[in-house]
């Protein structure tokens, strides 16, 4: 049994990014990702801070608006409109929730595919449905990199997505079918839900449910990658997978915190240097 480490494997990625800035500073490019914070909401703005941090590590230069809760949609939009014209900026993120008065789907769609560095934009979601994607959604593209790079082949292997969220079950369950995975999604609906995950090669969990796949769900060998962040009452974090239980009996596994979490912001790092060498048509 294999723990996978989601803060080395993140590390290597944003290692890997660093080498390719530092080759386009030579050239006098340098990436630019600006991050947009609407009101207080305490763990955006703990998100927003780490994603600021990842861009110094990387030499990726970052944008920060922390604009207040009481920031109109118009006023929201006209920021963006004015980063997507600055040929600067490479991408551009709007920090989720947004307070209830702002349209987060109008937000999102304001923004450039090509700058859609969080990969939301309906074309770049139509272009992952079709294989082509560039700007793929971060945290499914950290799961398939934490596959990867355990040394598990995806292909032929019976995948299970457990949620079917546009945010991750969708997108995870298209990029294992691109990496020739046989893919069932379940949900809220799905009959017999513990007989389908005993199937699985690999299974994704992704539901926000504290602990709901347990150790009788899962068969032996099974590769588990959860994507749950939850805090229990005790304040700890754990995921949508009882790691006690299924530890022992999956031949790897991700751990919350320190799996898929340090992932989203090391794709997104790799996402906005794929923006800025295509903005520049390198």
């Amino acid at each position: 049994m294999a723990i996978i480490d989601g803060k080395q494997i993140s590390t290597d990625i944003k290692n890997e990014v660093k080498k390719e800035v530092i080759e386009l500073l030579d050239k006098g490019i340098q990436p630019c990702l600006a991050v947009i914070l609407v009101g207080e909401n305490p763990a955006s703005q703990v998100y927003v801070r780490n994603k600021k941090r990842a861009c110094e590590y990387c030499g990726i230069k970052s944008l920060s608006y922390e604009l207040p809760e009481s920031t109109s949609e118009e006023e929201l939009l006209a920021l963006i409109d004015s980063l997507n014209l600055d040929p600067d900026c490479n991408g551009i993120l709007v920090q989720l929730p947004l307070p209830k008065h702002i349209d987060e789907d109008k937000v999102l769609l304001r923004i450039k595919p090509e700058k859609d560095v969080d990969g939301f934009h309906p074309y770049n979601v139509g272009l992952l449905s079709i294989g082509k994607a560039q700007l793929k959604a971060c945290t499914p593209a950290g799961c398939i990199e934490l596959i990867k790079r355990s040394g598990v082949d995806i292909t032929g292997k019976k995948c299970v997505v457990v949620g079917r969220s546009n945010i991750v079950g969708k997108p995870v369950g298209m990029l294992l079918l691109a990496e020739n995975g046989t893919v069932i999604t379940c949900h809220s609906k799905t009959k017999d839900l513990a007989e389908v995950c005993r199937q699985a090669d690999i299974l994704v969990a992704a539901i926000g449910k504290p602990k709901f796949i347990t150790g009788d769900m899962v068969s032996d060998g099974v590769v588990v990658i959860d994507v749950g962040i939850n805090r229990m009452d005790d304040g700890k974090l754990c995921g949508d997978v009882d790691f006690e239980s299924v530890e022992p009996k999956a031949s790897h596994i991700t751990p919350v915190p320190g799996g898929v979490g340090p992932m989203t912001i090391a794709m997104l790092m790799q996402n906005c240097l794929i923006a800025c060498k295509k903005q520049k048509a390198m």
